[in-house]
């Protein structure tokens, strides 16, 4: 059974002070993501898998391998940057990856972030939303899907 939206937004408040401060990709995104999906009731190990090694598209061109931050086949993609990051570069290299996925692990959302914020894109919907880390309790709702709403 799902969180109640009252608990969820409480954990999310709890979440975005714990990590307002922190800034370093390499050191941090695994737990941040580990501790994002908490917020929600779920274990990140149970529906998602870091670092999915996949082909990918550079301009058009193949450019080797690439690793997937963070992939919940035909769900979501989640691309990590560190904080100042151009989140707008970070979305295009996660859709670099689409190319090596087949057509049921492509996700429907994907998140990109810096730490210090957020976009969701909703391919189906093909909507786009951008909010600063410590509104996230306010975007609760549009992370639903992974909640079970």
């Amino acid at each position: 059974m799902p969180l109640s939206w009252n608990e969820i937004k409480s954990r999310a408040l709890a979440f975005s002070r714990e990590w307002a401060e922190v800034t370093s990709e390499r050191a941090e995104a695994q737990t941040f993501w580990n501790e994002f999906f908490q917020v929600f009731g779920v274990v990140r190990r149970r529906i998602a898998i870091y670092e999915k090694t996949v082909a990918r598209l550079k301009h058009g061109y193949k450019s080797g391998g690439g690793r997937i931050d963070v992939f919940w086949p035909g769900l979501m993609l989640a691309e990590h940057k560190s904080a100042g990051a151009d989140l707008d570069a970070a979305f295009q290299q996660a859709a670099d990856y689409f190319e090596g996925l087949s057509d049921k692990e492509l996700p429907r959302f994907v998140v990109v972030s810096d730490f210090r914020r957020f976009c969701l894109y909703d391919l189906e919907d093909d909507t786009r939303n951008d909010f600063p880390l410590k509104d996230f309790y306010k975007h609760i709702h549009r992370f639903g899907f992974i909640a079970g709403y």
